[in-house]
């Protein structure tokens, strides 16, 4: 398989910093999109920290975790899901600032997040000519990486809301249009040939208001649409479900990309 070479105007070559895309991927994306959605709200309503004060301490810690994770030589599973973890919970409270906090409806942000996630695209391309996460090896590539990733959640939390609160649909009807949305990638994927990177891509962007809304159904008030178990018990059992996956592929390797491997 050939190796797309990263440019070398800025940042150094390193080992591939992202895992393999295997079915626990998308088991630890779809919990870390959950959790982002309730420790949120557990933070900002439980804890009564504000948004603003949740937003200052979530994004330092975020700072935190980023620095490690760029100053990492290769993949590390707990570096790198913490990240995301972190990414997906200041996702949420972008948009809910915008929203809650200037009053931008859900339409606007979402279109908004929506352009923007499609800029950095366009900007990486390029650049580097590939959207591959495979090839995450020069400093320029991780740094879009990432900045991709943080409009994913902000765009699939202003989706999520937008389908489930603005269109009145609820929580669980929007699980399944999101749930449904992925099954149609994948199926496009495997018997129409879609094209790998951009079924990637789609399946990531749809995973984040699939988790939103998976997150506010079990975690909202029976009367509102949910299963009433509070953004307590619901954040708990999915960090738990986090360090159990995220333990097992540190010990067992089975996410880690062979050396050369890139598309």
């Amino acid at each position: 398989m050939t190796i797309i070479q990263p440019s070398q105007s800025f940042g150094r070559r390193m080992l591939n910093k992202v895992p393999e895309i295997t079915f626990y991927f998308w088991i630890i994306k779809v919990l870390c999109t959950t959790v982002g959605e309730t420790a949120a709200d557990y933070l900002n309503t439980t804890l009564k920290l504000g948004l603003n004060g949740t937003s200052v301490v979530m994004g330092a810690l975020l700072l935190i975790v980023l620095f490690f994770q760029f100053n990492g030589k290769k993949y590390t599973p707990s570096v790198y899901w913490l990240a995301v973890v972190l990414l997906s919970i200041v996702g949420t409270l972008i948009t809910d600032n915008l929203t809650d906090n200037l009053g931008i409806s859900l339409t606007t942000t979402t279109l908004v997040f929506g352009i923007t996630l499609a800029v950095v695209f366009a900007i990486w391309y390029a650049f580097e000519k590939t959207l591959s996460i495979h090839s995450i090896i020069s400093t320029k590539r991780e740094t879009f990486y990432w900045l991709a990733i943080l409009f994913t959640f902000a765009l699939g939390t202003a989706a999520g809301d937008l389908t489930a609160e603005k269109f009145n649909l609820g929580y669980l009807t929007s699980l399944f249009i999101f749930a449904g949305s992925i099954a149609l990638v994948v199926l496009t994927y495997y018997c129409l040939k879609l094209n790998a990177v951009l079924a990637f891509w789609l399946a990531y962007i749809l995973t984040r208001p699939l988790g939103a809304s998976i997150g506010d159904y079990l975690s909202q008030a029976k009367d509102d649409g949910g299963l009433g178990l509070g953004t307590t018990t619901t954040s708990v059992i999915f960090l738990f479900a986090i360090l159990a996956t995220v333990s097992y592929l540190a010990m067992s390797k089975r996410d880690v990309l062979p050396k050369e491997e890139t598309i």
